[in-house]
């Protein structure tokens, strides 16, 4: 039991973690990107089908993270060159998607909400030898994919890359004070566009990894707010890596303990798949409450 909920939890943390550290990116150049639950449906919606068209679950994941930064790149572009409220356009980007994906559902496909392919290609796990079958360590190690890999080594790479690199460093000061870092020659919409772009790739990444690595077919409703809960992680993470990444991993062990509590459960079963969010809000309140404590004793 305690390997099938690791599993399981590591499974769904992948869309989370992905799209959350693309988001931390973005916040760190100075908006918040509030689109992240839309870019995951464009890039999940684009992988699934291309990786049909063509039997390659190699071209679902490129297109997929293509479009993704796309959707990214065109949502930055409204905020930086026509400044446009953040709030605001991240939150039509959201129903704009969902309303032309369900149009293309129907006029293209003739389904309404679930597309499905007969022979879907999806992302392979990888096991690994003599390792598969140990206790805990093989429920961490083996039987994962490629994108999974992918979000374990961004964690240290981002870190690494804020802290060392010419990009990084320019990210941090554009988001901590846009006209100062302006005023050194740092194009600093540019750099806004960048992380807007690469926000856009790792979020259509992590609809990739749900739509290819985990169910196998297309849902519209598929994100079912984890673009919002990735949102929520790198606020709790201060739009640091790890800690994002950490707070990616709570939502996704109640996301994982809810879905097994259904099978053996007495209490109704809306009410139990409510238990990751209430896990998210908890979470939340709580880094508020530890926020403003901390305030109260500076000002003291």
């Amino acid at each position: 039991m305690i390997d099938s909920i690791i599993n399981s939890t590591l499974l769904l943390a992948v869309p989370i973690v992905l799209a959350a550290l693309g988001g931390a990116i973005h916040r760190r150049a100075g908006v918040v990107n509030i689109g992240l639950e839309g870019q995951m449906l464009v890039g999940a919606f684009a992988g699934i089908i291309s990786s049909a068209a063509t039997g390659s679950w190699v071209v679902g994941v490129l297109v997929g993270g293509a479009a993704g930064a796309v959707a990214g790149l065109i949502m930055s572009l409204v905020i930086t060159r026509l400044a446009a409220n953040e709030i605001i356009v991240g939150l039509g980007f959201n129903i704009l998607v969902l309303g032309v994906v369900g149009f293309i559902l129907r006029s293209n496909y003739g389904v309404s909400g679930t597309l499905r392919f007969p022979e879907q290609p999806r992302i392979p796990k990888l096991t690994i030898p003599g390792v598969s079958d140990v206790p805990v360590l093989g429920a961490v190690l083996s039987g994962k994919d490629v994108l999974f890999w992918l979000a374990v080594a961004l964690v240290p790479l981002l870190a690494w890359v804020f802290s060392n690199t010419r990009w990084g460093i320019r990210t941090r000061a554009t988001g901590a004070n846009d006209f100062a870092t302006a005023s050194l020659g740092v194009r600093t919409l540019a750099v806004r566009d960048v992380a807007g772009s690469l926000a856009g790739l790792l979020a259509g990444l992590g609809g990739v990894a749900l739509a290819l690595g985990v169910s196998g077919l297309f849902n519209e409703n598929m994100i079912a707010g984890r673009g919002f809960v990735a949102l929520a992680a790198f606020y709790f993470g201060r739009s640091r890596p790890l800690p994002t990444a950490l707070a990616c991993l709570l939502f996704s062990f109640f996301d994982a303990l809810q879905i097994r509590m259904q099978t053996n459960s007495v209490f109704p079963t809306e009410l139990i798949q409510t238990l990751p969010y209430v896990a998210v809000v908890a979470v939340l309140a709580w880094t508020g409450y530890t926020t403003l404590r901390r305030r109260s004793r500076v000002a003291v």
